[in-house]
């Protein structure tokens, strides 16, 4: 019998879909779904549930399920351990594939679409409901900040008995998933539509309402039985090079944060935009992906983007062995749709033009020193590969340094480890989680340290 096939084919074409801002991703149909989760092996330990996810999804369950079209089923039991799986089916890497049975000598279960699947079904069937806690038990919360780990903090608290309000800075809630994530990988009226029932179900949210500035953190201690912040990772990495005050020169959140507030209205004109500029994105990874697609999409002439990394194998590389997240190289959506890529590459200083407008960037090239398994550790300039990179537009998206000691941290008189990640007080009923208490990272494993944290606040204020 011949095995069905994991499918490949995931994006809109790309003529058509780098004209409008619309998810790139195709909605698969129903029966392929259903093929695809059949696909589960039964491979007696399912390392994409423990090794793989870090919300521990019970993912062969689910799959089964799926594959019988019993969707009622599969998302009760998606449900039991994911809060959200309308934003990980859309933006999450997929930890759970890398860790698959299937794709020791294969290739792994397509788990995120599966997932997907039954969410939008669940949704297009009215399954998803607001989840109303029996009794109230007279605790008030306030959480700081409305991402990925905000948002499950508050669902959670919410559905212990806790009363929830959520305090976020911008015009809107949802934090990265909102203006941190393009609009073609998550489509907002996918947080919206969640953000109404977690309303219906008593959370509350306030907006435009800086903590520290509009209303101090002392306050919420005083008012609130529990501060939970959920900030992020505010604070950019800076490239200090010369130069760097040269006009054009972004971070790569601003630049994707104004086009958000472009499309949806917040603002009217986008002072950020890439239209006839040849762009130069500095760092490899995610966000700097993001913004390739983003700036392909407002009308750059010519988008590139440029990593001292070298560039990971196409396959699994040894140094990290199944069931291990994989380090081998990823192609995006946003690069297939025209995104030049460079590796070992270092910048050495940014050009400008008298206006004080950049015009370009000198790099060289680098070498890596590996390690037994061919993994990068120590990179060396390579003498006489000095080069000019012209371009009419720079974005940074070089990750985040974490918390600064200003601000939150210093008036509730937090302290902050040495990568400025945020040091709890339980003691006083301040507590951290997400990025702003890790570091950066996936959005997965920012809403699963939200459900370790907040299982510690109902034991501290319950018990």
């Amino acid at each position: 019998m011949k095995q069905t096939a994991r499918i490949h084919d995931l994006y809109r074409p790309v003529a058509e879909r780098v004209r409008d801002y619309r998810e790139v991703e195709r909605r698969l149909p129903v029966e392929t779904v259903r093929e695809q989760a059949a696909r589960c092996a039964d491979c007696g330990i399912p390392f994409c549930h423990g090794a793989g996810c870090p919300l521990e999804n019970c993912v062969p369950d689910f799959n089964a399920a799926a594959a019988a079209g019993n969707w009622s089923e599969a998302y009760r039991l998606l449900s039991q351990t994911s809060f959200f799986p309308e934003f990980t089916c859309r933006i999450c890497p997929a930890l759970c594939e890398g860790a698959c049975c299937q794709g020791v000598a294969g290739e792994p279960v397509m788990i995120r679409q599966c997932e997907k699947a039954i969410i939008e079904t669940a949704f297009q069937h009215g399954m998803v409901r607001p989840v109303r806690p029996v009794v109230r038990n007279g605790r008030k919360i306030a959480v700081v900040g409305s991402g990925p780990s905000g948002l499950f903090a508050s669902e959670a608290l919410n559905r212990a008995g806790f009363s929830v309000t959520v305090y976020e800075a911008a015009h809107r809630p949802g934090g990265l998933l909102r203006y941190g994530i393009p609009d073609f990988k998550l489509d907002k009226r996918v947080i919206d539509r969640r953000l109404e029932i977690m309303k219906a179900s008593g959370i509350e949210f306030i907006t435009d309402t800086r903590i520290g500035q509009d209303i101090s953190g002392t306050y919420l201690a005083r008012h609130y039985d529990a501060v939970v912040l959920a900030i992020g990772t505010p604070a950019a990495r800076d490239l200090s090079i010369p130069g760097r005050e040269l006009k054009g020169i972004h971070f790569a959140l601003d630049f994707l944060r104004s086009q958000t507030r472009s499309i949806h209205g917040e603002i009217s004109e986008n002072p950020l935009c890439a239209k006839g500029q040849r762009v130069l994105i500095i760092g490899g990874g995610d966000t700097g992906s993001d913004c390739a697609g983003t700036a392909i999409r407002q009308g750059a002439t010519e988008v590139r983007q440029i990593e001292i990394m070298p560039m990971p194998p196409e396959s699994r590389s040894p140094s990290t062995p199944w069931p291990q997240w994989p380090w081998m190289l990823r192609t995006s959506s946003s690069h297939l749709e025209g995104c030049a890529r460079e590796w070992n590459l270092a910048s050495d200083c940014f050009l400008g033009n008298e206006a004080g407008q950049v015009t370009g960037v000198q790099t060289h090239q680098v070498e890596w020193a590996l390690s037994p398994e061919g993994r990068p550790l120590k990179p060396a300039p390579v003498a006489g590969s000095e080069r000019i990179i012209e371009c009419d537009m720079v974005l940074l998206a070089l990750g985040f340094t974490g918390v600064p000691a200003e601000g939150l941290a210093k008036e509730l008189e937090l302290d902050r480890t040495p990568r400025g990640a945020l040091v709890p007080a339980p003691d006083r009923h301040i507590y951290a989680l997400g990025d702003c208490a890790n570091g950066a990272s996936l959005v997965v494993r920012a809403m699963a340290d939200a459900k370790k944290v907040t299982r510690q606040i109902a034991k501290d204020l319950l018990s």
